[in-house]
């Protein structure tokens, strides 16, 4: 099945070029575009079906594009060096290292801690927590390191009830605020996700105007934390009615799991260290290093 679906995609992402190159015609539509267009057909192709690796996708344009003359050689590898892209990777590396020494599971459970254990509070540390790393990681790697300790919490707190009190509600409830949370959290920083990056990269080059990363905070912080409380709030009163609110032994279970990671490392307070200045870098960067370099 994999080997069909593999041969499938090879033969189908350039017969979609080839097509569209041959056969589509659009008014108003230069032959430049529809290089473009032929091209991106392909990869559409490549990475739906992922018959190729896709880094391999990702760098067709440096092919496709000066081939068909849809853009120079030049332009194109231009824009896989540009600044915002490093910005992204850097973001990238931060994540994998937090991700790597638990860092990111002793944030969580500090913060889970700090807001209390009943269970609304419970989905309220979770949400927090998770929106915080979304921040700084991807929605959905921050979802994914989230999602363990959101199940050991959620299988604790079964164990302490009998058959006739099992509450489902809680379970789904905080599964879901972690889902929301981490697209929330993304909308707060220009690192948070994806699409932030490229909509400050589009408004650069059409209107020559950088938003930088304190600017971007400056409204996708106060927007963020308003969504945070409003998605909190319709989980706990509204979409879910818990039968009783508190959580049997759910100040246990994060002491516990707190006391599983051990005391924290010298890898754990390098790159807590080398985040925070890497943060703190990405926030004044409007205030100091514009004023000192042209």
């Amino acid at each position: 099945m994999n080997l069909s679906k593999n041969i499938i995609g090879l033969i189908l992402g350039p017969l979609a070029f080839s097509l569209i190159l041959l056969f589509f015609e659009a008014d108003g539509l230069s032959f430049e575009a529809k290089c473009i267009l032929a091209s991106t057909a392909w990869m559409a192709v490549w990475w739906v079906t992922e018959c190729v690796p896709i880094s391999v996708t990702a760098l067709l344009p440096i092919v496709l594009f000066p081939l068909t003359g849809g853009m120079d050689l030049s332009a194109t590898t231009a824009a896989y060096g540009h600044k915002l892209v490093f910005l992204f990777v850097g973001g990238f590396m931060i994540a994998l290292a937090i991700e790597k020494w638990h860092l990111h599971k002793r944030l969580a459970l500090n913060i889970i801690r700090m807001t209390g254990s009943n269970k609304s509070r419970v989905i309220l540390g979770f949400m927090l927590a998770t929106a915080f790393l979304s921040m700084w990681i991807s929605n959905t790697a921050t979802s994914v390191m989230m999602l363990p300790i959101g199940l050991a919490v959620i299988n604790e707190f079964n164990t302490r009830l009998s058959n006739q009190d099992q509450d489902n509600s809680f379970g789904k409830a905080l599964m879901l605020s972690i889902a929301y949370s981490a697209s929330i959290g993304g909308v707060a920083t220009l690192v948070g996700t994806p699409p932030n990056i490229v909509f400050a990269g589009v408004v650069l080059e059409t209107y020559n105007y950088e938003i930088t990363f304190f600017n971007w905070m400056i409204f996708g912080l106060p927007i963020s934390l308003f969504l945070l409380f409003i998605c909190w709030k319709y989980l706990t009163n509204f979409a879910f009615s818990f039968k009783k609110n508190e959580f049997p032994g759910g100040k246990e279970e994060i002491l516990k799991l707190k006391q599983d990671l051990g005391p924290i490392s010298y890898e754990e307070k390098m790159v807590g260290l080398i985040f925070t200045l890497t943060a703190f870098c990405w926030i004044t960067r409007s205030f100091f290093i514009q004023k000192f370099i042209p």
